[in-house]
């Protein structure tokens, strides 16, 4: 197999020459449970951004791909399980810009069988794909998995799973800016934490963040624990008004129940506003849960942060 290295020449181009639609829109839903509660939504379109890098994974890997450009990687290595979404934005990333991309993927298992849609995609993208043990893919940043990596692929700047570093929360920090005045509560699905870091350090005093954890995770407190130190690490302490609520993982991460999908499919033909499952079905069923709570008091506005785009329908 041939070594990846960093000696192509010349600059790579900044992530905004793609000319990334900024701000992204924000759109008022009426929707019958906040109108009755007296709460205004909004949805800020993220997954209007950029067709090929939407939503959060945008805001997440500009920075790092600009420090990248700066250093003169010329390839990138990042960690994802098969349907990662961003695998897939980093694959795409890496067409664009010109990187050579590597992708890491949960489960060697997976290694024998065709490929799914996602990866397909990443690999028509260019992306070199390699899968590793869990075990292994557990400890990324194990001298061991690491060495074993540069002697199969050469050089590489490494992207986290998730693409979450000091790095996506800082550059996630503008979307928290965009909303400055919009909303009392601005609400993202979490999956690694990297957005909302950068969204509660962005936004104006007396707003507040709200993250809906996807994964179901053993350690409820593990979230809690990688946005502070996401947070330590970009910006040296904690920053914003930030809660976690947890109940609306539905399983765990692309698990789905009878009742999130009753509700998406229901949402989708109110609003005419294909749902992505895995992030954003979850975050709107989770915030219809609150607001028929009464968490909203009357006359607030709460703004959810749509991150990505439906997946395509099987075959």
């Amino acid at each position: 197999m041939g070594r990846v290295t960093s000696t192509a020449p010349g600059p790579l181009p900044d992530p905004h020459a793609l000319r990334p639609r900024l701000p992204s829109p924000l759109q008022e839903i009426e929707d019958t449970t906040f109108a009755r509660r007296g709460v205004r939504l909004l949805l800020k379109r993220d997954d209007l951004i950029h067709p090929d890098l939407a939503g959060n994974k945008w805001r997440k890997l500009a920075p790092n791909l600009r420090a990248a450009a700066a250093a003169g990687d010329r390839a990138l290595l990042t960690f994802g399980g098969a349907y990662s979404n961003h695998l897939r934005a980093t694959a795409a990333a890496g067409r664009l810009l010109g990187f050579a991309t590597i992708g890491v993927v949960r489960g060697d298992e997976l290694a024998a069988a065709p490929l799914n849609w996602s990866l397909a995609r990443c690999a028509a993208d260019g992306m070199r794909l390699h899968f590793l043990d869990r075990a292994r893919y557990r400890r990324p940043d194990d001298p061991d998995v690491l060495a074993a990596l540069h002697d199969r692929f050469g050089a590489f700047r490494v992207i986290p799973e998730g693409g979450s570093n000091s790095l996506a929360a800082q550059g996630c920090t503008e979307l928290g800016r965009e909303l400055h005045g919009a909303a009392g509560t601005v609400a993202v699905a979490c999956g690694t934490g990297g957005t909302l870091a950068g969204l509660a350090a962005g936004l104006a005093p007396r707003q507040r963040a709200l993250g809906i954890p996807v994964l179901k995770g053993g350690d409820p407190h593990f979230l809690q624990e990688a946005v502070g130190e996401l947070q330590r690490a970009a910006f040296g302490g904690p920053r914003g008004d930030w809660r976690l609520d947890a109940r609306f993982h539905c399983g765990g991460y692309a698990r789905r129940t009878p009742e999130l999908d009753a509700f998406a499919d229901a949402f989708e033909d109110r609003h005419q506003l294909p749902l992505e499952r895995i992030y954003v079905a979850k975050l709107l069923y989770g915030l219809t849960t609150l607001a028929e709570e009464g968490a909203f008091p009357p006359g607030s506005t709460v703004a959810a942060v749509i991150t990505g785009t439906p997946e395509p329908s099987p075959g």
